[in-house]
């Protein structure tokens, strides 16, 4: 029988309230998918279409009724699949500007032709031979339950530290980031910060000369997106190395991926394979990056541990020692139980910790593939 694609919509719901400079988050939509033949049901490819709430290009209110068109479409196509036609199935199936769907879409295919058993790249990561440095991530909030999270992080062996900055006061802020620094230099703890675009023109200079005190390794999107100028200003001028995150998202054509990173120059950019249209058009951007001399990580996008689980294969196809932005699956109460486990500040890929889809409560995802 021909391939068939089906989905199945899945609310994740935080253990905490998370905070971010778009405001708080206590719950994700995500739709998960599952291509199989009904000839052979133990083979089954699963992948995760989870756009980002005010991020993604394609958070709209007609998301699903598309997702719902694209598996009707595939379902009539009678397709095999082969390594060398899944990008042309995602280019000629699903148009560039929904690229959760071309990500959770390429995952499913990945997976299916891989034996549907989660192992979407054999690499040394799922064979338990490689382990993936991560960044600790230290959600906005109080200034007390910032703090309390940095102290869980260090307490729980992470030397890299991100923090969500741009909502609670920027005093306070810098008072976390010194209290760090009293008690670890740059050479025991490495600190991030993430912006998400919350400083303005007005504001960005002043703001990035008080932290450059800190001895940071880098601040994520200081400002808003689509400021070319000043951000090509900002890259070349900042007393803190820039990475660019929402600046990347919407761009997809190849040479407009060069030419945007020939004209702003950042030291870094942070890659989230959900939010750029999945794994072939990220690699585009590590290529492009490589051969601009631009330091690059890959960060995960609030997926659940499907997507989580994918991305992070990807990930270890590269030599890349920069410390990850993946991990992001402990934020839920109800992920799915999968052998993605967290220790010292690595992110582990442990194959006795089979996976659970029990948790779906659902027959369309099955619980034994």
């Amino acid at each position: 029988m021909p391939l068939q694609v089906h989905y199945q919509p899945y609310k994740l719901n935080f253990r905490f309230a998370a905070g971010t400079s778009r405001g708080i988050l206590t719950e994700k939509t995500s739709w998960l998918i599952k291509i199989y033949d009904d000839d052979i049901p133990s083979v089954i490819g699963i992948g995760e279409c989870g756009p980002l709430s005010g991020l993604s290009i394609d958070d709209r209110p007609d998301f699903e009724d598309m997702l719902q068109s694209i598996c009707q479409e595939f379902n009539k196509l009678d397709l095999e699949i082969y390594s060398w036609n899944i990008p042309i199935i995602l280019e000629q199936l699903i148009g560039s500007q929904w690229p959760s769907l071309r990500f959770g879409f390429e995952s499913a295919m990945l997976d299916y032709l891989n034996g549907g058993k989660r192992v979407l790249f054999d690499n040394a990561f799922v064979n338990q031979q490689k382990r993936i440095p991560i960044n600790g991530l230290v959600w906005m909030g109080s200034h007390e339950a910032m703090l309390r999270q940095v102290e869980e992080k260090i307490a729980d062996g992470f030397t890299t530290i991100k923090l969500k900055i741009g909502a609670i006061g920027f005093e306070e802020e810098c008072e976390i980031l010194a209290y760090i620094r009293r008690h670890f230099s740059a050479q025991e703890i490495t600190l991030r910060v993430d912006a998400n675009g919350a400083f303005t023109a007005a504001t960005v200079y002043d703001k990035l000369n008080k932290l450059a005190d800190y001895e940071l390794h880098s601040i994520e999107q200081p400002i808003q997106p689509k400021q070319i100028e000043l951000m090509a200003e900002l890259c070349e001028k900042s007393p803190v190395p820039i990475a660019l995150d929402e600046e990347l998202i919407g761009t997809f054509d190849y040479a407009e991926k060069r030419r945007l990173l020939k004209q702003l120059k950042p030291k870094y950019i942070v890659l989230k394979p959900t939010l750029l249209g999945g794994f072939e058009l990220t690699r585009e951007w590590i290529e492009t990056a490589q051969r601009l001399d631009i330091g690059w990580w890959i960060t995960s996008a609030l997926e659940s541990n499907i997507g989580l689980n994918a991305i992070s294969q990807f990930t270890a196809e590269f030599d890349n020692t920069l410390p990850q932005g993946l991990g992001t699956g402990q934020l839920y109460h109800n992920n799915i139980p999968s052998p993605l486990l967290i220790n010292q500040g690595h992110l582990h890929y442990d194959a006795l910790q089979p996976w659970d889809f029990g948790v779906l409560n659902s027959s369309r995802i099955s619980s034994t593939a």
